[in-house]
């Protein structure tokens, strides 16, 4: 018997059909991408969370997975865990695009929430303890000066459309801008309000780029610790808040899994 080939369209017809699918099956399986310690572990306690010490990824990394089960939705908070030389949080864009990829290689979830705590602006009239749904998302300090290539380092996209889950929530929205560094350099200040960002953290958009590779949706649940551009040291701001809008935080991913429950992709 020949070889059976599908043409180019029967193949982009069984992907659609794949997709469609996918958007109307209930949720099952999510993954929160959360960058430090203290973020993830008042999730953990709240959803009696467990620690996974048979670790799905690679031996030698120290990435952490809590795994349970909330109602009907099978959980995985995946934290990057403690840098194996200097004891810190793993955080920022390399450590948050890596556990991305492994984690949808692992555990093939139906979505990602990366929960965290970020900057705001007071320009954009935000305030300490504030969370926002992100609608976009782009980098502020991959500077690249060639026609092209400076929009492959903005690298902005629009985050996965959650209309009812924003309406019933009621958070605020804004655009998010990602990059390495906790301060502001006026080189970042100027990319930033370019991007027209209402908060900045550093993984947003480290996380949309693998998602948006591996066609996985991914949403960003973001609490204000600090104001970027307001009259406090960012560092001292930041470090002020942090414990408090963690709280506000957790708050908010609960109310979202709260919603999410037995719905479908396409009914967020």
């Amino acid at each position: 018997m020949a070889p059976h080939n599908d043409s180019t369209e029967v193949v982009e017809e069984r992907a659609t059909t794949m997709v469609a699918d996918a958007e109307n099956k209930p949720i099952s399986t999510i993954v929160i991408i959360i960058a430090m310690q203290t973020e993830a572990l008042p999730l953990v306690t709240k959803f009696q969370l467990s620690e996974d010490h048979d670790s799905l990824f690679p031996k030698g990394v120290p990435w952490v997975r809590y795994y349970g089960v909330y109602k009907d939705l099978n959980l995985n908070v995946i934290w990057p865990g403690k840098d194996p030389l200097l004891g810190v949080d793993s955080v920022g864009t390399i450590s948050a695009s890596l556990v991305t990829y492994a984690s949808i290689q692992a555990l093939k979830p139906d979505l990602i929430i990366n929960a965290g705590t970020a900057g705001g602006f007071k320009a954009k009239e935000t305030c300490i303890g504030d969370v926002y749904l992100a609608s976009d998302v782009a980098f502020h300090d991959r500077r690249i000066p060639i026609p092209v290539f400076d929009q492959y380092g903005i690298g902005a996209r629009k985050t996965f459309s959650t209309p009812n889950l924003l309406k019933e929530l009621n958070l605020k929205i804004g655009k998010l801008s990602t990059g390495d560094s906790l301060d502001m350099s006026p080189q970042d200040e100027a990319s930033i309000i370019a991007n027209d960002a209402a908060v900045k953290d550093m993984e947003g958009a480290a996380v949309a780029y693998v998602a948006d590779l591996l066609s996985v949706p991914v949403i960003f649940v973001k609490a204000v610790t600090d104001i970027v551009d307001g009259d406090k040291p960012t560092a001292e701001e930041f470090l002020q808040n942090l414990v408090a809008v963690t709280t506000a935080l957790d708050q908010a991913v609960t109310r979202v899994l709260d919603f999410i429950s037995g719905k479908c992709v396409s009914e967020l």
